[in-house]
């Protein structure tokens, strides 16, 4: 049997045109990184990390002396803080309302993060929700309902902390919050016989 990728020897090298050459160094780090990819996860543990977000107003309510309400898109990247592969280096969008009237602040909605594998996590969030256990983490709580691919199935509570930064130059009204977790996640195999919920949906008038 041939070998897959038969030596290539300097003269014959030299011979090959620089696409050929750049298509063939391409699929040779395709095939030796393969491994890292797809990689299984750990089916439960705890993880702190930090996601550094950019918040972005989409729009705004104010009423001078009764309150506002601002609709934010949020997207950052995340970093283990123990320096591990889970929950490091995703991408994390989210889309939340910021709400002030009277007694009343507080900002609640909903993230995706995203590995290189394209597999994400879902979960809502909202700062009313607090654990009191852990005061270092009293902005509020995020609760992972599901996800696809490796985390097909997981689950888990993070409280989380918000970390002002300073606001981002030029127009817009953006700004950056580092966003701290300690993260109790589960991944539950799937029960024999259940059927995956559809991905399609319908939009009703």
């Amino acid at each position: 049997m041939k070998p897959m990728f038969p030596d290539i020897t300097a003269a014959a090298a030299a011979r090959l045109p620089l696409v050929r050459m750049a298509a063939l160094t391409g699929l040779l780090v395709a095939v030796s990184s393969g491994a890292a990819l797809g990689e299984p996860v750990a089916k439960s543990g705890t993880t702190p990390y930090v996601t550094h977000f950019v918040f972005r107003p989409l729009a705004s309510i104010d009423i001078a002396g009764l309150g506002s309400v601002t609709p934010l898109e949020a997207v950052g990247t995340t970093q283990n803080l123990k320096g591990e592969a889970t929950l490091d280096k995703m991408s994390a969008r989210c889309m939340a309302l910021n709400v002030a009237s009277g007694d009343k602040k507080y900002i609640d909605g909903a993230c995706v993060l995203a590995d290189n594998d394209g597999d994400h996590i879902f979960s809502t969030f909202d700062t009313r929700d607090v654990d009191k256990t852990q005061a270092d983490l009293s902005c509020g709580t995020h609760v992972i309902t599901g996800g696809t691919g490796k985390y097909d199935g997981i689950t888990g509570r993070e409280p989380f902390a918000c970390n002002v930064m300073p606001a981002l130059a030029g127009a817009g009204g953006y700004t950056a919050m580092d966003i701290p977790h300690n993260t109790t996640w589960e991944i539950k195999p799937k029960q024999v016989g259940t059927t995956a919920p559809s991905t399609t949906g319908t939009i009703k008038p």
